[in-house]
C-alpha cells in the first residue's frame, strides 16, 4: 500500500491530488474515507452548491459506498448536493435501478434515497432535453483539426448538464478501465461525453473510430479524443475535481483512488489501471466466448464484450457475444437497425451516402465491427474477424445488421471452454486483452 502526494495548480488555487493504493492492492473503506475527508478538508466547500458527477449501472464500482463517503464529508458543509448520473447517451435510468445502483430499498438498506443520503439529490442526465443542456462555449475548427491530428475539421459546440454548470463545484466519482474511443475512461470523460449534448459527444466518438478502438484501447497518454475532451471540459465554468478510482472487475473491490482535479487524479489511476486491466497473451485467440454480466442490458453497451478482446483474436477468428438476457441492439439508437455494423472504411468510402447519420451510431457501429476493409469499385467489404450474437435477439434481425447469430440455447459455457481454439471470458467488458507480440499484418 503506497500513498503520495503531488502539487497541482488550478483555477481554484493549489490542489492538492492524493493518491492511495496501486496496481493490486486493496483500498479498504477507512483508507478512502481518510482521504476524502482530507481532500475535502482543503475545500473551500462552505455555503457552496456541489454536482457530483457518477456512472450509470454499465460500470463497476461500490457507488453505494462511495456515495456515502462523499455525502458524509459534504452534508452539513455544502448549501446544495446534486449527484447527476452520467449517462452519455445511454438510457435514463428508471427510478428502481437508481435505487438498487445507489443501495437502497433492499434488504438491509435504507428504505430510500432521502433516508440514505438525507438533503442530496439525484437524476438522470437528461441529454434528450434541450432544457436541461446549457451552451459553455465553442471550440473552433481550427483548434478540433489541431487536437484531432487533422482528422476532423469542425466547429465544436460545448453544452453541458445544467446542474453541473450551475454548481460551484462538479466532482466526479467513477472508476477508470480501458475504453475504445478515449484509450482509459474516466476523468474529464465523465463531463464529456458523461454530461454533455450529442452533438460533441458524436464528433468525439468518430474521431475515435476513425482512429479505430483497436489502435486507441487502452492507450494511457492524451490520445487526440483525450484532448477534444479535456479542451471542452475547460470550458465549463465550474471548478471541477475527481475522486478517480481503480475498481478490481467483478468484485467492486477498491485498488486505488486518487482525489485532485479531473486531470490529475485521472492521470493518477489511468496508469494503475493499464497495469491491472490489461492482460497479455502470447497466441491469438481463434475463437472467444465473452460471457457479458447482466448490467450490459443492450448491444450498444454489451459491445464492450468485443472491444476488449479484438486486439487477441487472430486474423479470421471470431468472437461471440453471450448475452442472453439481451433482447434489443439499442434502446435508444435506432439508426444501428438501418446502417447494420461495418468497418471504418465502408462509410469512409461512402461517406456521401452517411455522413447525415448521428456519427457515434456510425462510431459504434465501427467499433464493434473492427478492422476491415472495404472496396468502393467492388463494394465488397472485407472483414478482419467475426462477430456473432448469443442473445435473445433473432437471426433475422443480426443477419440484418451485418453480425451472425447463434441460438444462446445451444450455448454450454464449460463444454466449449473445453474445445481447442476456444477461449471463455467470464464478465468481460472491462478487461482488455492484448497480444505480447501484434500480428503481422
Amino acid at each position: 500500500m503506497s500513498e503520495s502526494t503531488t502539487r497541482i495548480a488550478s483555477t481554484g488555487g493549489p490542489i492538492e491530488c492524493r493518491v492511495v493504493g496501486g496496481a493490486d492492492a486493496h483500498v479498504t473503506e477507512s483508507q478512502l474515507d481518510e482521504l476524502v475527508a482530507a481532500s475535502c478538508a482543503d475545500l473551500d466547500l462552505d455555503g457552496r452548491t456541489v454536482a457530483l458527477v457518477v456512472p450509470d449501472a454499465t460500470r463497476s464500482c461500490p457507488l453505494p459506498m462511495l456515495m456515502a463517503t462523499m455525502h458524509r464529508h459534504l452534508s452539513g458543509r455544502v448549501a446544495g448536493l446534486t449527484a447527476v448520473i452520467a449517462l452519455g447517451t445511454h438510457s435514463y435510468m428508471e427510478p428502481d435501478e437508481i435505487d438498487r445502483w445507489f443501495g437502497v430499498g433492499g434488504p438491509g438498506q435504507p428504505a430510500n434515497l432521502a433516508d440514505a443520503y438525507p438533503g442530496m439529490t439525484v437524476v438522470n442526465h437528461e441529454w434528450a432535453d434541450p432544457s436541461m443542456l446549457v451552451h459553455v462555449g465553442t471550440i473552433p475548427a481550427s483548434r478540433i483539426e489541431e487536437l484531432s491530428g487533422g482528422l476532423l475539421v469542425k466547429d465544436a459546440p460545448i453544452v453541458i448538464n445544467r446542474h453541473v454548470v450551475e454548481a460551484d463545484i462538479a466532482i466526479v466519482v467513477g472508476p477508470v478501465f480501458p475504453h475504445e474511443v478515449v484509450g482509459i475512461s474516466g476523468g474529464n470523460k465523465y463531463f464529456i461525453p458523461g454530461v454533455a449534448s450529442q452533438e460533441f459527444i458524436d464528433m468525439t466518438h468518430w474521431v475515435g473510430a476513425l482512429i479505430t478502438s483497436y489502435e486507441i484501447i487502452g492507450t494511457t497518454g492524451i490520445t487526440p479524443v483525450r484532448a477534444m475532451i479535456n479542451e471542452g471540459a475547460a470550458l465549463i465554468p465550474t471548478l471541477r475535481l475527481a475522486l478517480c478510482l481503480v475498481v478490481e472487475s467483478g468484485t467492486g473491490e477498491l485498488e486505488a483512488a486518487a482525489f485532485g482535479t479531473a486531470e490529475d487524479a485521472w492521470a493518477a489511476t489511468a496508469a494503475i489501471a493499464a497495469e491491472t486491466h490489461v492482460r497479455y497473451v502470447d497466441e491469438p485467440f481463434q475463437r472467444v466466448i465473452s460471457v457479458m454480466p447482466t448490467r450490459y442490458e443492450d448491444i450498444w453497451t454489451a459491445a464492450k464484450g468485443f472491444y476488449k478482446l479484438e486486439p487477441a483474436v487472430a486474423d479470421g477468428g471470431e468472437v461471440v457475444i453471450y448475452a442472453p438476457h439481451v433482447t434489443e441492439v439499442s434502446e435508444t439508437h435506432h439508426e444501428i437497425y438501418e446502417i447494420g455494423y461495418h468497418c471504418r472504411d465502408y462509410f469512409v468510402q461512402q461517406w456521401d451516402r452517411f455522413k447525415d447519420v448521428h456519427w457515434g451510431v456510425l462510431a459504434h457501429s465501427t467499433h464493434l465491427r473492427g478492422q476491415g476493409s472495404y472496396d468502393a469499385h467492388t463494394g465488397i467489404e472485407t472483414l478482419r474477424v467475426r462477430v456473432t450474437l448469443a442473445t435473445q435477439i433473432p437471426r433475422e434481425v443480426c443477419e440484418s445488421i451485418n453480425l451472425g447469430y447463434l441460438d444462446p440455447a445451444t450455448v454450454d459455457l464449460d463444454t466449449l471452454a473445453q474445445e481447442p481454439g476456444t477461449v471463455v471470458v467470464p464478465n468481460a467488458g472491462e478487461i482488455l486483452y492484448r497480444l505480447r507480440k501484434p500480428q503481422n499484418g
